[in-house]
């Protein structure tokens, strides 16, 4: 057991000793820890900002492919037969009234980030920098998934009244419910749209944090050039 013991502690001091050695092998000398983790917060938390933000506009969702969110499986049946019997311009705004509401959530997620990470550590940030290439969004998702949930669905919620899309839901489902030879459907809209936001969301977070790992024009300042040269 002291062999095993002694043996942890020599690999640790050595991980730690050669992280040291290519942080003095950088230019201008060596870098802290503090700086480290300092300069990767800063570059999550302008980058993700600045991805989330263009998802809280109009049409953030309806008109990104990306995280445009489509119909649940339990719907797609509604919106055919629908469509088939002439009423596909109320299927549109069904869809429509769907991205609103996400539009309407998103832009609560940014402080839930920006506390997300200034509390990361050094720890935390060592992990990302040279983790896998979505280490960073899967430290996220793992922080923030449930308050982003807890904070998305009572406005999608609202949202839903506000722009009407439990008026025209209700409308839809009821016209598809009273066709002959179909199955009634009563799906919970607001936790889909809410579990969609937040896979959007996270999309573009990934999609933001290979920027910053791979476009050295994203590094705009002296701490962040020497923070990703480590990764490099």
């Amino acid at each position: 057991m002291k062999r095993i013991f002694l043996v942890l502690i020599i690999f640790q001091l050595s991980a730690c000793s050669e992280l040291q050695q290519v942080v003095n092998q950088l230019p201008n000398g060596g870098i802290s820890n503090a700086q480290i983790a300092n300069g990767l917060k800063e570059a999550l938390q302008k980058g993700i900002s600045k991805k989330v933000n263009l998802l809280a506009v109009k049409d953030g969702f309806f008109k990104n492919e990306m995280v445009k969110i489509l119909l649940p499986d339990e719907l797609k049946k509604v919106d055919n037969t629908l469509r088939k019997i002439g009423l596909s311009k109320i299927a549109d705004e069904g869809l429509k009234v769907l991205n609103r509401a996400a539009e309407d959530a998103v832009g609560e997620a940014i402080p839930i980030f920006v506390d997300a990470i200034k509390g990361m550590t050094f720890t935390d940030a060592k992990a990302i920098l040279f983790g896998d290439k979505n280490a960073a969004t899967t430290y996220l998702k793992n922080k923030t998934s449930l308050a982003l949930y807890q904070k998305f669905n009572p406005i999608i919620n609202a949202s839903f009244k506000k722009v009407g899309a439990d008026v025209i839901w209700a409308n839809l489902i009821s016209k598809y419910n009273n066709l002959p030879l179909t199955k009634d459907v009563n799906p919970d809209l607001t936790d889909y749209v809410t579990n969609q936001a937040l896979k959007g969301v996270f999309t573009m977070v990934e999609v933001e944090e290979k920027e910053i790992r791979t476009n050295v024009n994203e590094r705009t300042t002296d701490i962040l050039k020497r923070v990703f040269a480590l990764q490099d």
